[in-house]
């Protein structure tokens, strides 16, 4: 009776362990993300696409190599078994002919489950992952994120789109200029990664800036690290909501040897209506900044000026 219970048992473990990814789904041709939930579990490989491309060869594909990142592997045949322990397993999985040469290649991404989740990238001071912002309302965002230091990656995609747009939306990359575009029936966006690669600048292509907007923008953007993990962290927003003006250009009277005025103001004064003021005597520098009247967006930066005395009127005065 014990000998039964102990085989049920082994028989349980087994079938768990060796179980299938969550999910598995194409971010673009020739890239697959396996999500995992940190179990084991395999996920088969194809080489040739089409049964009569196997048929076609001799001895039916037996004989097709595979590699993982340049190494290879035991594994042989038209179809290859990933192995998924936790979150490893993913890879550049190459097959090849017996002469070495290249028949077809996959690159596998894993991206674990929301309990088992790393972040790849850490939130910044509105505890938030990614920080849009736009100058005006051409249609030209920005949105910026900060790499956990011991996780830094790439962008692996990027998706943009309005909300509320019924439409499936269809994202691809121009490798020529690095630039992706996603296009729906409603909306078209192009994207590019900052040299930097702590960014990307966006455009709505259909955007009419003296229109009111009735949809949000969408973002998402997928990160993966060199140990072919993937994350993606979205946002969405009106451009209205993330409008910050440039710092106020002024090129005289900047205060040169002042670290950062701005911080220690003891008086402000907001004006939506007129650009001339006084100040009293005794200030020194007047700080400036800027943001839509109309909406709740961001201010700019602030502009710190250093003001002259006008000895005729013993006042400082600044337009």
């Amino acid at each position: 009776m014990n000998l039964l219970v102990f085989s049920i048992i082994v028989s349980a473990v087994l079938q768990v362990g060796c179980q299938n990814p969550r999910s598995y789904w194409t971010l673009l041709p020739n890239i697959l993300v396996v999500e995992v939930n940190g179990s084991l579990g395999k996920q088969p490989l194809s080489c040739l696409e089409s049964p009569e491309e196997v048929m076609r060869r001799d001895n039916k594909g037996e004989d097709i190599v595979w590699k993982k990142n340049g190494v290879e592997e035991a594994q042989r045949g038209n179809s290859y078994l990933v192995q998924l322990e936790e979150s490893l397993g993913g890879g550049n999985y190459t097959c090849h002919n017996k002469d070495g040469s290249l028949i077809n290649h996959t690159v596998v991404l894993i991206q674990e489950d929301e309990t088992n989740r790393r972040k790849i990238l850490v939130k910044n001071d509105q505890e938030d992952y990614l920080k849009c912002s736009a100058q005006n309302y051409n249609g030209e965002f920005h949105c910026s994120w900060t790499w956990h230091r011991s996780r830094v990656g790439s962008v692996a995609f990027i998706k943009a789109w309005r909300v509320s747009d019924e439409n499936e939306t269809w994202c691809t990359l121009d490798t020529s200029v690095q630039r992706w575009r996603c296009s729906t029936g409603q909306s078209n966006f192009s994207c590019s990664v900052d040299k930097s690669g702590h960014g990307i600048s966006c455009l709505d292509e259909q955007h009419c800036p003296f229109a009111e907007e009735s949809q949000r923008i969408h973002v998402t953007v997928h990160v993966k690290t060199q140990h072919f993990l993937v994350e993606s962290y979205s946002k969405h927003f009106y451009l209205s909501e993330i409008v910050k003006p440039d710092k106020i250009a002024q090129l005289k009277g900047g205060c040169k040897r002042c670290d950062n005025p701005c911080t220690d103001s003891k008086v402000t004064k907001n004006l939506t209506d007129n650009c001339q003021f006084e100040v009293k005597r005794k200030a020194k520098t007047v700080c400036v900044r800027a943001k839509d009247a109309l909406c709740n967006s961001q201010w700019s930066e602030w502009s710190h000026l250093r003001l002259r005395r006008d000895k005729k009127n013993k006042k400082n005065k600044h337009q």
